[in-house]
């Protein structure tokens, strides 16, 4: 009998609605979605890909992670600030990443802008964290309906990095993101990555 890949492995447990089906979206829920990331390279590539994910599913945007991290050489901010027209023209060629010509073109500017933001702080990390006090914000929704699209810190947040000079920051976009890195624990209580997540 087959053995099933682990990094795929499906456990029964109760998870937030949204991850059920796909094992790539269980994946993500289960290791990733709401950890806290303090890493600045993770960072920016969580920012780049929630801009990418505008009007599209972040299912699309996951199935070509590994794609978007072999063009936009793993995400590092230094190399993709650099990138001129030869690069975008290459990029928007390759059938493995979002080929639209306004989101590469944001993730060029986006990269000046953080190192800017890196050299002013320190670290992006630094930067970020400091609109939730340094500590992730534990949520306590019940249903998915309760979770908010945005909320006034994800509203404070866009509109600092549209002065800094991102695109494609808004606060919606904003809110994806501090989802994603962990700013904000927005699992379902009922979840089992809630409270897990709130012991760290």
């Amino acid at each position: 009998m087959k053995k099933k890949s682990p990094s795929l492995a499906v456990t029964q447990q109760t998870r937030c609605p949204w991850a059920a089906g796909d094992p790539l979206y269980i994946v993500y829920h289960d290791r990733e979605w709401g950890v806290p990331v303090h890493n600045d390279r993770t960072l920016f590539e969580f920012l780049i890909l929630e801009g990418m994910q505008a009007g599209l599913s972040w299912l699309t945007i996951l199935r070509k992670r590994e794609n978007f991290r072999k063009a936009f050489d793993n995400f590092d901010p230094v190399k993709v600030a650099r990138y001129k027209s030869e690069k975008v023209r290459k990029l928007l060629r390759d059938k493995g990443i979002i080929r639209n010509r306004m989101k590469i073109q944001a993730a060029i500017q986006n990269a000046k802008s953080f190192l800017k933001v890196q050299k002013e702080f320190g670290t992006f990390d630094k930067y970020m964290w400091q609109f939730v006090g340094g500590k992730p914000r534990i949520n306590r929704w019940k249903t998915l309906k309760d979770i908010p699209p945005k909320t006034r810190l994800s509203d404070a947040l866009s509109a600092d990095l549209k002065e800094r000079g991102f695109q494609f920051v808004g606060s919606t976009i904003c809110y994806a993101h501090m989802q994603a890195t962990g700013m904000v624990n927005d699992h379902l209580v009922s979840c089992f990555r809630h409270a897990e997540l709130a012991k760290t």
